[in-house]
């Protein structure tokens, strides 16, 4: 919201974009709220959500430009236009441009998908629209909305942690009846309604069946290093046939519907980006545990999932590092600063030197962790700091 603020009354478009269900439209109602109690008139605020069937009939750019046209010669001042998931409006970009060069308008958009800022749009807007973005919750607001709900309010911070690595970070959940079944089956559906609406529809996938197949090998693997040309011989041997290219098209897919990240992986010495064996993340690890369930084996993969969502919620663009053959988890950018990350369970004398050696084989001076659940441990080897991870979700390193 403090991004949104800033920007009310500039002169670019506002595109507010994310995963379905992550708090997009809470958001532009807020913005709705917050122009109103600037004094702004509701007959000059233009506001639509296009997931409903009221507004069916606007979903072509020439009727959408039609209604919009007619509501701003019908009020003095400026008209203040929110659109909620713009993508359901074809060709909505036409519309979009002609509302910021025929009125004397303020623009906000929502969409929940990547391509919403590729192609047309960014040729026809090039500099005259921003960007915000947005993720589930951090576990910081978890907290917060988790006073909200009777059954959690109580839990200690450990529980709600554990909550959190369960059942994710979507807001819908603490509205929910606080029982694992229920909130397994508002997520399951949650993923059905993204894999539907936002990646078989849109992209006019016939092979439901191979696609799911590789989301449960993306869930399957998180925090393993992997390329496209590795799922298609995997799916292969399990008897299916397809091509690395089908498996590409449809990483992009999820990609685009902001279900997962690809992480490419960064030669640290060299100073490049390589090609090869990246990660993948999920948007959500909710999801993920209503689709293959919850395994406390997978708890390293887990936690590297939550420190690379909290680094982008933080600003930064992540890579995995490359140094030499060892890994560093996370190089992580953001305009002069950089920081190494390492994430793991728990350290022990068996594991000790396997997390710190990449991170003391890196010759430079920027910032280095390990990032661990240990809560008895805080010691530094050769600069670099051993991190509590709930420490590093907390607004203390922020």
């Amino acid at each position: 919201m403090r991004q949104i603020l800033d920007c009310i009354d500039k002169p670019v478009i506002k595109v507010i974009t994310g995963m379905r269900r992550c708090g997009k439209s809470a958001l532009l109602s807020l913005t709705k709220d917050e122009l109103i109690q600037r004094g702004i008139k509701k007959e000059n605020i233009f506001y639509i959500n296009f997931e409903s069937l009221r507004y069916e009939h606007l979903k072509d750019y020439r009727t959408l430009y039609k209604a919009v046209s007619e509501a701003a010669e019908s009020v003095d001042g400026k008209l203040y236009i929110l659109l909620d998931e713009i993508q359901e409006v074809t060709d909505w970009e036409k519309a979009v441009n002609s509302f910021r060069v025929d009125f004397d308008c303020d623009i906000y958009i929502t969409g929940s998908n990547a391509r919403l800022l590729a192609g047309e749009l960014a040729t026809l807007l090039a500099g005259r629209y921003i960007e915000i973005r947005i993720y589930p919750l951090s576990f910081t607001e978890y907290l917060e909305f988790a006073k909200t709900n009777e059954k959690e309010a109580n839990l200690s911070l450990q529980e709600h942690f554990a909550n959190y690595l369960k059942f994710g970070g979507l807001p819908g959940i603490h509205q929910m009846k606080w029982e694992e079944d229920l909130l397994t089956q508002y997520l399951s559906d949650i993923y059905n309604s993204v894999l539907l609406k936002d990646v078989i529809e849109r992209n006019k996938i016939r092979d439901t069946a191979l696609l799911e197949s590789i989301v449960l090998y993306l869930m399957d693997n998180i925090g393993n290093t992997f390329s496209a040309r590795t799922i298609s011989s995997f799916l292969k041997s399990q008897g299916r046939r397809l091509s690395t290219e089908t498996v590409y098209n449809y990483l992009k897919a999820l990609e685009n519907a902001f279900l997962i990240h690809k992480v490419p992986r960064f030669d640290i010495k060299g100073k490049r980006l390589l090609e090869t064996q990246e990660k993948y993340y999920l948007s959500d690890l909710g999801l993920r545990h209503a689709v293959i369930g919850y395994r406390d084996n997978d708890i390293a993969g887990v936690l590297e999932n939550v420190v690379y969502l909290e680094l982008l919620r933080q600003g930064y663009s992540v890579n995995i590092g490359k140094q030499g053959v060892a890994e560093v988890d996370f190089v992580a950018q953001k305009k002069q600063d950089r920081i190494y990350i390492q994430v793991c369970y728990v350290l022990t004398e068996d594991n000790t030197d396997r997390e710190f050696s990449p991170l003391e084989s890196i010759a430079d001076h920027y910032e280095k962790f390990v990032i661990s659940t240990d809560s008895l441990m805080h010691f530094n080897r050769n600069g670099i700091r051993q991190k509590n991870i709930l420490k590093f979700l907390s607004p203390e390193m922020k």
